[in-house]
């Protein structure tokens, strides 16, 4: 089974427990793990190199905006604002766990018969339709925390099956329209945020001494605040966050020694039966690198477009030189494909049309 946040039974009231952790603090600064450690670095840094070379091949392609035409069947090529629902639906049902769309303005009352009728059972996992980078996505237990996450939330959203599967993976894969075969140039593998027992201290002193979970300290503290005292048992894992987010704490390992041809010969099986995808990153659980490798046992929760990154190079450890080569390698790759598909008459988007998804999901995101 995959692992899950695992809680003591809550003896305790969150305000008595947030009164006896209150004085808690992190010994070492969130800014300086940051600081230490690029991977963790704002999004405008790390992409410097990128946005110049982003000019360059705009400049070449006569159009700023030419990643747009990287994967036709979806939006802005995949790039901002496009709908989670939509990429899903081009997707075989033999690959991707039941998913139900919510528009925002539902009647709350309406929810458990839309997921009866879906098939849906909790746990399941709530996100926006048009999220990026974790932002907004949470796992739900039960009725009462839906209705919840659907008074708070400011957009149209999605709810998926959660998917107990062992191995949680990002797949990096890019194919020339004109190739019947593709490559898988990336692959990460998801651990996500724990900590282990030493039947000495407790879940508060074990967050505080992991650098990962300091960075979380401010969200954990309000999750966990009945179990903050509870000592875990010598060698007890308590999985934190088992959304495998980033930003939410989760570890990306450099997974790529596991690319084969095999593994290839099941992502261009997957791909090419996605109309007008060529460049992306599948984001998926499976039960097995030997099912992996015949195909099977996968569900595809996401599919990322030109908006994707090879997630391996978030690897503690890894170098933002290599990291910085690895990207615009990727750029260079989505200038071509982008190029090829516009000289076969797909049309760059405007920036007129590029305003217009722009304000629509920033709008989203600040409506109440």
């Amino acid at each position: 089974m995959y692992p899950t946040e695992q809680l003591e039974p809550a003896t305790k009231t969150r305000e008595n427990a947030a009164t006896e952790t209150k004085e808690l603090k992190p010994s070492r600064s969130a800014r300086l793990i940051r600081l230490r450690s690029w991977e963790y670095w704002p999004f405008a840094v790390v992409y410097i190199p990128v946005f110049i070379y982003w000019l360059w091949l705009s400049i070449k392609a006569r159009s700023f905006l030419f990643f747009s035409a990287s994967n036709p069947s979806i939006e802005s090529g995949g790039m901002l604002g496009e709908s989670k629902i939509d990429i899903l639906d081009l997707i075989s049902d033999e690959y991707k766990p039941l998913t139900l769309f919510i528009n925002r303005k539902t009647d709350r009352r309406d929810l458990p018969e839309k997921l009866r009728f879906a098939g849906l059972n909790f746990p399941v996992i709530a996100k926006p339709n048009a999220g990026e980078r974790g932002w907004g996505v949470e796992k739900i237990a039960d009725l009462n925390a839906l209705e919840q996450y659907h008074s708070k939330t400011p957009v149209d959203y999605l709810i998926q099956e959660y998917i107990h599967y062992p191995l949680e993976l990002g797949v990096f894969y890019y194919r020339m329209p004109d190739q019947p075969g593709g490559t898988v140039s990336s692959m990460v593998q998801k651990e996500f945020l724990s900590v282990t027992g030493n039947g000495r201290d407790n879940l508060a002193e074990l967050i505080l001494a992991n650098d990962r979970a300091v960075l979380q300290w401010e969200r954990l503290k309000v999750k966990y605040a009945t179990s903050l005292t509870t000592v875990p048992g010598m060698h007890e894992k308590i999985t934190l966050v088992s959304i495998g987010n980033h930003c939410l704490g989760t570890k990306f390992l450099n997974a790529n020694h596991l690319i084969t041809p095999a593994l290839t010969a099941v992502f261009d099986r997957i791909s090419l039966s996605v109309q007008g995808f060529y460049f992306g990153r599948y984001d998926l659980r499976c039960t097995g690198l030997e099912d992996l490798y015949q195909g099977k046992n996968i569900k595809i929760m996401e599919l990322n477009g030109a908006g994707a990154e090879p997630a391996h190079i978030y690897q503690s450890g890894f170098s933002i030189l290599e990291a910085w080569k690895v990207l615009l390698r990727h750029w260079h790759i989505l200038y071509k494909i982008s190029r090829f598909n516009n000289e076969k008459g797909t049309p760059y988007l405007t920036f007129k049309e590029a305003r217009v998804i722009w304000k629509r999901t920033k709008a989203g995101k600040q409506s109440n």
